[in-house]
């Protein structure tokens, strides 16, 4: 059988609401190149809309009942609610990865989300995004490769992997002449990648290339004024410089996607795909605030505030406003912003004052109830969808999940903590998650097909797999989407794959201090408060 290359190019965050506007301005030329070439769809994200269970939803072709990870942080056990880091080892079902290697095939993997620790792959990886640049060395795959790049020009582990300090800077009051570096840096960032890239396709090429670009998701969230075409609408000209920086951004990452596109060559398979998309955040909603006007949150007024375990918490202040809940009185409560799920204390000998499991399904039914008819200041319902857990989560996993996962409908995240008005309008709109993402692919098995098409996160992995030559597992929530190819190439069933380790053992071989480093990062980009 003919060997078949695929790269899968994913863009963090990335929407058609900002990139048809710079495709069609020139910004983007090899980008509007490459959709013109191929099919072009809204991709719609799995639930929750959020970066570590849609990657690995994208990875799996299954939900997160299915794969395990549901959050950046995720609860110790079922009905336990000290939170810990999630990692790789929580990933309970293979990946396209394990499938390409039982299948005799080779992947290079940089910077995708949930790939620490790395998992011991036919080939490379490179984690970046929420590994401690400290970390790095060990965290590549062989363990010879991080002494291989750091001999590349211009390598800098602080730059490639984390430095909390940069992201901290950019949303904790730091001055206007800083935004601009904050800017470059991740335009630095990426090209670092691309050289990491470039590295290992001269040296170790691959089967399967996964690369992913999260600059389009931190510049949206922090700088969405700049980078929305309708936010600006008498700038004063500091602003007008950061949406130039912002476009130098795309320009540069346009570059980038038009070099991998040209190294993979005509017989490649490129797919280009975001996790989910973005859009403007009008209002915040204190879901605990709310629920504590229900009568179904208290906090511990008379316990002042202190350290929590970080074993058992999460690393430090992560979850204070957790640790901070009376038990006693506290029947339903949201842990963190970017799940934008809420969990049902049930009743048991630590908790008499829970809710009852003959009562469960009905204290559900109402407080969706209740929060579907909840309005802003100005008449608007603040809540689109809730979601209960059996109907999104079904899986060996689901019971990790929260009860409740709500969908806003400006798309954005709730806060978890306290405040006097449960629900605030917004005096400028900030950058936050929208479910719809998108999809471009192109190659010589990929129909050209206009007008751009509607398609699901999970319709990747068998996509992916079917361009490998791999028939996608009959255990897949999607079927291969048949409509954007050409015709049917032949492909083959995959043989026995590696061991995977069930969720809630994993461990990320990371420090005390490095943990908090994660989690610094995580609350300057919104995830954690």
């Amino acid at each position: 059988m003919m060997r078949r290359r695929t790269f899968l190019i994913g863009l963090d965050g990335a929407t058609f609401a900002v990139l048809d506007p710079l495709m069609q301005a020139g910004v983007m030329p090899a980008l509007a190149e490459l959709a013109a070439d191929g099919y072009t769809a809204v991709l719609r994200s799995i639930v929750p809309a959020l970066t570590p269970p849609a990657w690995v939803s994208m990875a799996t072709g299954r939900s997160p009942g299915a794969h395990g990870v549901f959050n950046f942080l995720g609860p110790v056990g079922p009905d336990d609610p000290h939170l810990r880091l999630t990692t790789s080892a929580d990933i309970g079902i293979p990946a396209i990865w394990d499938l390409a290697g039982a299948a005799g095939l080779r992947t290079t993997l940089l910077n995708y989300p949930m790939t620490f620790p790395a998992p011991p792959i036919a080939g490379s990886v490179v984690p970046g995004g929420w590994v401690p640049w400290r970390q790095l060395r060990l965290a590549c795959y062989p363990d010879t490769l991080y002494d291989r790049l750091k001999a590349l020009p211009g390598f800098n582990p602080r730059e490639l992997a984390m430095d909390a300090a940069h992201e901290a800077r950019a949303l904790e009051g730091c001055a206007r002449e800083e935004y601009g570096d904050w800017i470059d840096l991740h335009t630095r960032r990426e090209r670092q990648w691309l050289n990491v890239l470039l590295h290992l396709e001269d040296h170790d090429p691959a089967d399967l290339v996964a690369i992913v670009f999260d600059g389009v998701d931190k510049l949206q969230h922090l700088c969405w004024p700049f980078i929305d075409p309708n936010a600006l609408l008498n700038p004063d000209p500091w602003e007008r410089e950061m949406r130039a920086r912002c476009l130098s951004y795309f320009r540069e990452l346009d570059a980038i996607i038009g070099t991998i596109v040209e190294r993979a060559g005509p017989d490649a398979t490129i797919v280009l795909a975001s996790d989910h998309g973005f859009g403007p955040q009008q209002r915040t909603f204190f879901v605990n605030a709310w629920l504590r006007e229900q009568g179904l949150l208290a906090w511990n007024d008379s316990a002042p505030p202190q350290a929590a375990p970080t074993h058992r918490l999460g690393l430090n202040e992560a979850a204070r406003h957790v640790y901070q809940l009376d038990w006693q009185r506290t029947r339903a409560y949201c842990a963190l912003p970017g799940g934008n799920g809420i969990v049902v204390l049930r009743a048991g000998p630590e908790r008499p004052n829970g809710v009852p499991e003959a009562e469960y399904a009905d204290f559900c039914a109402n407080l969706r109830r209740a929060l579907l008819e909840l309005r802003d200041p100005l008449g608007v319902p603040v809540v689109q969808a809730v979601h209960l857990r059996d109907e999104v989560f079904a899986g060996p996993y689901g019971a990790l999940a929260p009860d409740l996962t709500l969908e806003l409908s400006d798309g954005g995240l709730v806060s978890v903590l306290d405040a006097p008005q449960a629900v605030l309008l917004r005096e400028r709109p900030t950058g936050t998650h929208r479910p719809e993402g998108v999809l471009i692919a192109a190659g010589p098995a990929i129909r050209m097909d206009e007008p751009r098409g509607q398609a699901s996160l999970l319709d990747v992995a068998p996509l992916l797999l079917h361009s490998l030559g791999i028939t996608p597992p009959a255990d897949l929530e999607r079927p291969l989407p048949a409509h954007m190819l050409r015709e049917l190439a032949a492909t083959r069933a995959v043989g026995a794959i590696p061991t995977i380790q069930a969720p809630g053992r994993g461990a990320s071989d990371l420090s005390d201090a490095e943990h908090d480093e994660v989690v610094q990062r995580l609350r300057a980009l919104g995830y954690l408060e």
